[in-house]
């Protein structure tokens, strides 16, 4: 009310009368209200005039009389109201029963011209020709509608209890999305759920069709629409949605597109759903009326309609509606062809639900008379996982394929290829990956654009197979180059899915050559899945994983296990076996690294049955294994740590990973020579499968067994070395998993050239937070040489002693002291220190 007019414009049944009768009563003491509500079809400006007059003076309405002048009318009304001299509010209801264009033009110049104390309201069903846009451009017009009108969730739940009727809140969940917020309906429905025996059933059956609603909807909506705008409606009710031209083709009528904006325009229950209003949808219980309508009054129109619809999407691209609509009108066959043609190209851009979904709604004789859905079954196998069913239904297909039309034998051969590949990496058969990649067919010239297009979605499949199955078996730099080809070929191709399919497993393939980089590829894969919707789908899982690992790594405890929990849930439904074995290494990790033995070895023992499910060698197997014989060494467990590792194949048993297994149970033993022995293959690189976080941890436990053998010198040389191999990617998880942070704590305070990496360490096993990812940046770039002072200042070095380690005068360390905090705004040591922590200045492999 702090404009001069408010007009509220939404549906029947949305509560516009309720609202206005609520919030005159309470207002009546303090300004006078005139309320008055347009009879139904109102075509006559004067009697409109007269009502408006009455309502005023709050009296009966004058009598009519011939000659009558609108204007002279709307400014009887307007000296009237100015005459009151206090706050007065005219409010006029069911606006859209004055069809009098006149009254309409004469209604403007009052809204545009009332006195300084006077409010209108006007309430309607659909927007009139009311030109009130430069009211609106001054600020003085007020709009509510539907939208606002809608109730919430929490709000039906408030009605529900008014009326003393309790429901389950799943069961409201599906009122309220049912009705879709829309006021009548919600009444209906509470009036119907009022001693109900079947509550329950009844919200799981409520729709436009149920006889309280239905008897609303034709009242209010249907039976006042013209003959051709109700044909629209019945005809193209059995839509998710349409557009103007469905509608043509189903009405066999031109116009539709227009008919559609002015329902819209009307609040028929018509939801335009795009900005350039060319797609639209019925609300979900005015289409059940229509549905029931139709097929009440047409059934036999029914399945051609539906034919028709299948035919319309089918030319347009839109392979699942057009099956929808043949199984609805129970063209079985053809939907089944439809399917099996389409379900690979489908579960490649990321719609395998959608596949499950429509395979499910066929009869289960289909599969006996279109053996060709078979194919169409193992694509949902694989999706779930289920490799022996989808192994036993491509053998149907091989057969099937055989005997086909050749026009239809390359199709379903270049499929067979593609989800053959996928099953043997699924399955770890790491080798046939290998043989089934190298044999597959080149594109020949002269083919198809079809052809082509299949065989650029083989390359694609095979491009991301080949790579994952790579990175499993640690040929990184391969694995790196195969998923980065098939990243660009899916884009070419315009296969989005499948491009993020190849950079989601990206980040772990170049985990080899700098966390930083593999840090980026994840975030980079993450975004790009967010911008499709795929932020929780399996498919970035692998991503979500390896960021996870790279957090826990460098000592991001709390942010990894929030990705890592992305991941879980991301794979709860599904997972291949070498994911879900990554995601079990790193939390075990996390857990170790927390000191929380017991927790890790469950996880590392959930990994070992992950890996017994792959035929192949997996690359992480040294590692679940090694961890594995450590972890319990560590929680005291010797004599099955040493069963554990004499089980382990001569192969496996060399690998630097078991070496340090061993090293730990020695040092349990409290055999620190032993130990150091055992070491000696890993710390010389002799040692098979030795990647640099082993050779990190190979370094600590010699530091730990130096420790016990008394050589204190010799132990500082060996945490120098792990933290100069650490410092690049800054990696503090070894230093927490092996305990050796320890030693750190007794370095001497110049005794080591990494302060800032030791400061984060003893940040991390303490439960704080090394990194704030949030800091704003730093006012200039800091240089070279301010960067080498400022990794001294978390020591205990005073000025002179960093100039004497850095071979420079005092003055010109003071000088760049000063310039480190005036670029980071700090005011002393400490804060320059925390704020270059912040930014993660302080490790020398950071810029």
């Amino acid at each position: 009310m702090e404009k001069r007019v408010t007009v509220i414009s939404a549906p029947a049944g949305s509560g516009k009368t309720s609202l206005l009768r609520a919030w005159a009563d309470r207002r009546r003491q303090d300004r006078r209200i005139a309320f008055l509500s347009v009879k139904p079809g109102q075509h006559d400006a004067q009697l409109f005039w007269l009502s408006v007059l009455g309502a005023v003076r709050g009296t009966e309405d004058p009598a009519t009389a011939p000659g009558f002048n609108g204007q002279a009318m709307v400014d009887r009304v307007l000296t009237e109201l100015a005459a009151y001299g206090e706050p007065f509010v005219l409010i006029i209801d069911d606006l859209h029963e004055l069809t009098s264009t006149e009254a309409n033009e004469q209604l403007t110049a009052l809204l545009t011209h009332l006195p300084a104390d006077v409010h209108a309201v006007v309430a309607t069903r659909r927007d009139l020709p009311l030109r009130l846009h430069q009211l609106r451009l001054a600020g003085g017009l007020a709009e509510i509608r539907a939208a606002q009108l809608l109730f919430t969730e929490d709000e039906t739940r408030k009605l529900l209890a008014v009326a003393g009727i309790t429901l389950p809140d799943q069961v409201v969940t599906t009122l309220y999305q049912r009705t879709e917020g829309w006021a009548a309906g919600l009444r209906l429905a509470v009036l119907s759920l009022a001693g109900h025996p079947e509550p329950e059933r009844f919200v799981a059956e409520f729709s436009g069709s149920d006889r309280t609603v239905a008897e609303y909807l034709m009242a209010e909506m249907l039976d006042h629409q013209p003959p051709e705008v109700q044909r629209l409606l019945l005809r193209t009710s059995l839509l998710d949605r349409v557009n103007g031209e469905l509608a043509d083709l189903l009405t066999g009528a031109a116009g539709s597109e227009r008919i559609l904006l002015d329902l819209e325009d009307a609040n028929a229950f018509v939801v335009s759903l795009d900005p350039a209003r060319t797609w639209f949808r019925y609300h979900h219980m005015f289409s059940g009326l229509l549905g029931l309508e139709l097929r009440r009054t047409a059934p036999g129109d029914v399945p051609e309609l539906h034919r028709i619809a299948a035919r319309w999407f089918a030319n347009h691209g839109d392979t699942p509606d057009a099956i929808r609509h043949l199984q609805a009108a129970g063209d079985w066959t053809e939907a089944a062809r439809l399917l099996t043609d389409h379900a690979l190209s489908l579960t490649l851009d990321g719609q395998a639900g959608t596949v499950a979904v429509l395979l499910h709604t066929f009869p289960a004789r289909i599969g006996e008379d279109f053996p060709g859905l078979a194919l169409v079954h193992a694509i949902a196998d694989l999706d779930q996982l289920h490799l022996d069913q989808a192994d036993a239904h491509l053998e149907v297909v091989r057969a099937y394929a055989a005997t086909t039309p050749s026009d239809r034998q390359h199709q379903l051969r270049m499929a067979l290829a593609c989800l053959d590949l996928l099953l043997a990496r699924l399955r770890g058969h790491f080798d046939s990956v290998f043989e089934q990649v190298d044999a597959l067919p080149a594109t020949a010239v002269g083919q198809s654009t079809a052809d082509v297009a299949l065989g650029n979605d083989l390359r694609s499949i095979a491009l991301l197979n080949l790579g994952v199955t790579e990175a499993w078996s640690l040929r990184l730099a391969e694995s790196e180059k195969s998923l980065l080809e098939g990243a660009a070929l899916a884009r070419d191709i315009g296969r989005p899915y499948l491009e993020v399919a190849c950079l989601a497993h990206l980040g772990f393939a170049t985990t080899g050559q700098s966390f930083a980089l593999a840090r980026q590829h994840c975030e980079n894969a993450i975004a790009q899945a967010a911008r499709h919707g795929w932020d929780a789908e399996p498919v970035i899982a692998p991503a979500q994983a390896t960021l996870a690992g790279i957090l826990v790594s460098a000592g991001e405890f709390d942010r990894g296990e929030e990705w890592l929990e992305r991941a879980r849930r991301a794979t709860e439904a599904g997972g291949e076996p070498g994911l879900r074995l990554l995601i079990h290494l790193i939390t075990a990790i996390l857990r170790a690294a927390r000191g929380r033995h017991r927790e890790a070895l469950a996880e590392l023992i959930a990994a070992e049955q992950r890996r017994a499910r792959i035929t192949g060698k997996h690359a992480l197997t040294s590692r679940v294994t090694g961890w594995t014989i450590a972890t319990q060494a560590r929680l005291g467990n010797v004599d099955q740590a040493r069963a554990t590792l004499a089980a382990v194949d001569d192969q496996l048993a060399t690998a630097g990973e078991i070496r340090n297994a061993a090293a730990v149970i020695r040092l349990a033993e409290h055999d620190p020579a032993a130990a150091h022995r055992e070491l000696q293959p890993v710390l010389d690189r002799s040692a098979p499968d030795n990647p640099y976080a082993t050779l990190i941890e190979a370094h600590l436990l010699d530091a730990l067994a130096c420790r016990d053998l008394g050589d204190e010198r010799a132990a500082r040389a060996a945490v120098e070395q792990a933290l100069h191999l650490a410092e690049p990617d800054r990696l503090i998880v070894p230093f927490a998993m092996t305990g050796a942070w320890e030693l750190l704590t007794a370095l001497p305070p110049h005794g080591t050239s990494h302060a800032a990496l030791v400061a984060d360490i003893l940040d991390a096993v303490h439960g704080d937070s090394p990194t704030n990812a949030t800091a704003p940046a730093p006012v200039e770039n800091l240089s070279p040489t301010e960067l080498r002072v400022l990794r001294y200042l978390p020591t205990n070095l005073t000025r002179p002693e960093i100039a004497t380690e850095l071979s420079v005068s005092l003055n010109t360390v003071n000088t760049h002291i000063r310039r480190i905090y005036a670029k980071l705004g700090a005011t002393d040591r400490s804060s320059a220190v925390q704020r270059g922590r912040d930014l993660r200045l302080l490790s020398s492999g950071r810029a």
